[in-house]
């Protein structure tokens, strides 16, 4: 990682400008990102900037596959000859002072930014999310299923800003499967499926022993609890005493479900709660070790990042519709996400054959591997870009000729 990041400081100069910053960190800066050649014009990126404000001795973080991808955007379009200015996509104050021939940016400020813009810059807005009014009627009614299930009244980590990014937007890449895209079809824009990519990949396990972990599943996610449908995995898996539930992710820092939940989550002989750990680590490919699926009945996604993340593990993956995995011969897609309906998933993979088993960590893993990895996502994402610029090109082409 660290040649990596190396190899394109050294291709493309960067430059770091300061204006007026408001509060938040990283608020404020706009880092430039220069083309080998003579530029073909100008590109704002709008995303996650903290990958380009690293230190020579730092990497790029894998707590989000967001990380990476704003890095790759961004060389795709230095290696198509524009020169990339990079903000923070929380930038409320940031006002253009140039020219763009691209804006590309996450939904968060997309519509501010892009009235500000030049009337001929195409704008693409990246996706990574189910439509914001879906995301946030999904997880309220998880919350509200809650209640009425346990009489436990809990906030949701997941809700979504308003916004308009795709109404405002020319063409939209979008991350997750034919779910997520269903959410945006409305707008009748050009939707570009990219696949999401991935953390970290791991060598396939020869000597993994399936009988042994038959019986032992994992839960990853990071906040949103309730949105993730931890509570429906800890009161199926309390009601499975047979089989071993692994917790990885960032409980504490949702104390009111910690303590809804304390019980299961601490108090449960057969539910190992782990908290967060680096995907990257020996501790996760140790606990991936030990399993053998994943268990995520998420109401809302934009890619199911950490379903892939374990698919990379070789963990077959027992997942709602709307946790847009495609998941083939070798996975789960869950119904309705009851108790009953993930109980019932359960007890069928862990009685599965030993080999029945191999095949389908294999062809998760083999999947995972041909699909979601950052190299198919940077080729994938210039290839849309080239054919967005060709569209586009069309599309003036027409105009002039209706006018003239």
């Amino acid at each position: 990682m660290k040649r990596f990041i190396a190899n394109f400081a050294k291709k493309f100069g960067i430059e770091i400008r300061r204006y007026t910053p408001p509060m938040k960190v990283h608020i404020g800066e706009i880092v430039s990102l220069k083309t080998k050649n003579s530029p073909k014009g100008n590109m704002l990126l709008s995303y996650v900037i903290e990958p380009f404000l690293l230190k020579d001795d730092e990497t790029i973080s894998n707590a989000h596959t967001h990380d990476f991808e704003s890095f790759l955007i961004a060389e795709t379009f230095l290696d198509l000859g524009y020169d990339v200015d990079v903000i923070d996509y929380r930038d409320e104050s940031f006002t253009p002072t140039k020219e763009y021939s691209f804006f590309v940016s996450a939904r968060t400020n997309f519509q501010r930014i892009a009235e500000l813009l030049n009337d001929d810059c195409v704008k693409i807005v990246h996706l990574d999310m189910a439509h914001w009014l879906f995301n946030n009627y999904a997880s309220y009614k998880r919350c509200l299923a809650l209640k009425e299930r346990k009489g436990i009244a809990l906030r949701s980590y997941k809700m979504q800003e308003m916004n308009w990014a795709i109404e405002y937007a020319d063409y939209a890449t979008i991350l997750g499967n034919e779910f997520t895209i269903s959410t945006y079809k409305y707008a009748q824009k050009s939707l570009f499926r990219i696949l999401i990519s991935t953390c970290s990949t791991y060598p396939w396990s020869a000597v993994k022993d399936f009988n042994d972990c038959r019986r032992n599943f994992l839960w990853l996610g990071s906040s949103g609890c309730v949105h993730k449908g931890l509570d429906l995995v800890l009161e199926s898996f309390v009601e499975l005493p047979d089989c071993h539930l692994y917790i990885c992710g960032p409980i504490e820092r949702e104390k009111d479900f910690q303590s809804a939940y304390h019980k299961e989550l601490y108090e449960t002989k057969n539910i190992h709660t782990i908290g967060w750990v680096d995907v990257t680590s020996s501790e996760f490919i140790e606990i991936a070790g030990k399993c053998v699926g994943v268990v995520y009945p998420s109401c809302s996604e934009g890619g199911g990042g950490s379903v892939i993340q374990c698919m990379h593990a070789g963990l077959i993956p027992i997942v709602s519709y709307e946790s847009s995995v495609d998941v083939g011969d070798f996975g789960v897609i869950l119904k309705d996400c009851s108790i009953s309906e993930i109980k019932n998933s359960i007890r069928m993979i862990s009685s599965l054959p030993a080999e029945e088993l191999r095949r389908m960590s294999r062809m998760a893993w083999e999947f995972a591997r041909a699909n979601h990895t950052r190299e198919r996502f940077a080729e994938e994402y210039q290839r849309i870009v080239k054919k967005i610029t060709a569209i586009h090109h069309e599309k003036k082409k027409s105009y002039k000729s209706e006018i003239s």
